[in-house]
Order: structure tokens, then sequence, then C-alpha cells
């Protein structure tokens, strides 16, 4: 059976696009991979090396984050000489921009359904309440004396 025929796993372009938000997301959370990005992004491309030297990491540990900036598919490598020079991949995080932009437009429209009914005046909200209950705002009643007994 192919992936695209298992239970549960209709699109399978469509589990990997959401699979590459949370990816990237993941990858941004850490304040050290997104200073490594940055200094990527300055240099055009640099190696571990030369990143270590700007930023106050180890190698070490700058290596471990590249790798992770990898996965995430936000950096490639490529063998230059005895070194790795790294260089950002953009087309991940325009995923995730677009991914973003949606949802905040999203929340922008429900945000703005709420504020509209929150704003409607009282009333509107009290004509709402009235037809609910089945009484009316011109209901006269029988305290006015003028019924029966």
């Amino acid at each position: 059976m192919s992936e695209e025929t298992r239970p549960g796993h209709p699109d399978p372009g469509e589990d990997r696009g959401e699979e590459a938000v949370s990816e990237v997301l993941s990858a941004l959370a850490d304040p050290t991979r997104r200073r490594i990005l940055d200094a990527l992004a300055a240099h055009g491309r640099a190696s571990a090396t030369v990143l270590a030297a700007e930023l106050p990491v180890s190698r070490q540990a700058i290596v471990k984050h590249l790798a992770v900036l990898s996965r995430a598919g936000l950096v490639t490598a490529r063998r230059e000489g005895r070194e790795a020079r790294y260089t950002v991949l953009t087309e991940r995080l325009g995923v995730t921009a677009r991914w973003m932009d949606r949802t905040a437009s999203d929340w922008d429209a429900r945000l703005a359904a709420i504020k509209q009914l929150a704003e409607r005046p009282a009333t509107e909200q009290g004509a709402d309440t009235d037809s609910d209950t089945g009484g009316s705002s011109n209901d006269t009643g029988s305290d006015t004396g003028t019924g029966p007994g």
C-alpha cells in the first residue's frame, strides 16, 4: 500500500506542509539559532568557525544548531576544502510566513466579528432578548387598569 492510500494520510503533501511549518517554528524557537540565521544572512555564507567567532557559543554548539536548522530546511551546507560553508534557504521561511499571515487573517476576522457583536447598540441587543422570550417592547400588559376585573 502506498503512503498516499494509507488511512489517516489522504494528502501527504498537505501533511508535509504542516510538518515543515512545525519544524521551522521549532528551530526558530531558540534565540541562538535565530542569531545564527541573522549572521548567515549578513555574510551570505559562513563556516561554523566564522559563526563561532562572532557569537558567544562554541564551534561545537554552532555545529549542533546548524544541524537543527538544516533538518528544518533553513540552511544548506556546501563543502569548500576542509570546511562546510552554510547558507540560508528561504523557501521554508516563506511557507511559514504565509501560514502565519493566513492564521493572523483568520484571527483578525474572528476578533472583528466578536467586536461587532460586542459593540452592537443596546436596543438591538434588547430586541433580540425580547424576541427570544416571546415578549415585546410594546407590550402594554394588564397593569393599566383597563382590563377585566
